[in-house]
C-alpha cells in the first residue's frame, strides 16, 4: 500500500494506493486483483476488495469503483453500490464521509484529490483517452460544485505505466499536439526504432491538474509495466501473450 505525505497531512482524509500483493487470487491475477471486469473468480475479488478496505479500516460495502469507459464522465457519489453495478463513468467525487472512493487502473492513471477544508474528495480514471477528453479537469469541477476551491486541492497520480516503458507508435501524438504544441514535450524518440515514441502519461496528467489550478499536484514514481511483482500491467500482460490482467486499486475517502 503507497500513499503520499501532502494526503496523509490532510485532516479527515484517508487514502491508499495499492499494489497486487496481499491478496488470494492465483494465476495471473495473483494476488490482490480487485478488478470485478476481469475473470478471475468473483469470490476472490470480492475478498481482495474486503482486505483493502480492512486496511482503511472500512467495511467492504463501503466501496465505490466505476465502470469505467475511458470517458470525461465524472458522477457525484452519495452511497456506495452492489461491486460490478457502477455507473459507466471514469471519474467521481463526493462530500459523504465513510464512503470509499475507487480507482481501478493497470497502467492508466489513477488519480485522488481531496480538498480537506472544503470537505470534498474526488477520484479518476486517466488513461491518455480519458486525460486527452478532459476527465482531470471534469473532476475538478465536480469538486468545486460540491464547494471545493482548485488552489486547496491537493491531487495525487498514483501507480502507473513510466514513459520508459509506454512506446506508441508516431501518428499516437497527434491529438495531443493538435491541443496544444507544448505538449512535444511529452514525447522522446524510441531508443528501438525511428518510428516510435516514448509518452510521458504521469507529466502530461500532472500538466492538465495544474493548468486547472490544482494547488499541490504529486506525482508517484512508479512503472506498473516495468515492476511486475509490485503492479499488474496490461501492456504487459498483452506482450506475454497472457489472456487477461488484474486491476490494481487505488481508494480515497473522508473519516467519519
Amino acid at each position: 500500500m503507497l500513499t503520499i505525505g501532502p494526503i496523509n497531512d490532510l485532516p479527515g482524509v484517508r487514502h491508499a494506493f495499492f499494489s497486487r500483493e496481499g491478496g488470494v487470487s492465483q494465476g495471473i491475477y495473483a494476488s490482490l486483483n480487485c478488478g470485478p471486469g476481469s475473470n478471475d473468480d468473483p469470490a476472490a475479488v470480492r475478498e481482495n476488495r474486503r482486505r483493502a478496505m480492512a486496511q482503511l479500516e472500512l467495511p467492504g460495502d463501503a466501496l465505490a469503483t466505476l465502470h469505467q469507459i475511458h470517458s470525461a464522465d465524472v458522477v457525484e457519489v452519495t452511497e456506495a453500490w452492489e461491486t460490478g453495478q457502477g455507473p459507466r463513468a471514469d471519474g467521481m467525487v463526493t462530500k459523504r464521509t465513510g464512503v470509499a472512493l475507487g480507482v481501478l487502473a493497470a497502467d492508466c492513471a489513477p488519480v485522488l484529490l481531496a480538498d480537506a477544508q472544503a470537505g470534498v474528495v474526488g477520484a479518476c480514471h486517466a488513461g491518455w483517452k480519458g486525460a486527452v477528453g478532459g476527465v482531470l479537469e471534469a473532476t475538478v469541477a465536480a469538486m468545486q460544485r460540491l464547494g471545493a476551491k482548485a488552489d486547496d486541492i491537493v491531487a495525487s497520480i498514483g501507480p502507473c505505466i513510466a514513459q520508459r516503458s509506454y512506446e506508441v507508435g508516431a501518428d499516437f501524438s497527434a491529438p495531443f499536439l493538435e491541443q496544444d504544441a507544448d505538449n512535444a514535450k511529452f514525447f522522446i524518440p524510441s531508443a528501438r526504432t525511428a518510428d516510435k515514441l516514448h509518452f510521458d502519461l504521469k507529466g502530461y496528467a500532472a500538466r492538465r491538474l495544474k493548468l486547472a489550478a490544482v494547488g499541490n499536484v504529486q506525482v508517484l514514481p512508479c512503472d506498473t509495466c516495468g515492476e511486475p511483482q509490485r503492479f499488474f500491467s496490461y501492456r504487459r500482460a498483452t506482450k506475454a501473450g497472457e489472456p487477461d490482467y488484474g486491476r490494481l486499486l487505488s481508494v480515497i475517502h473522508l473519516e467519519d
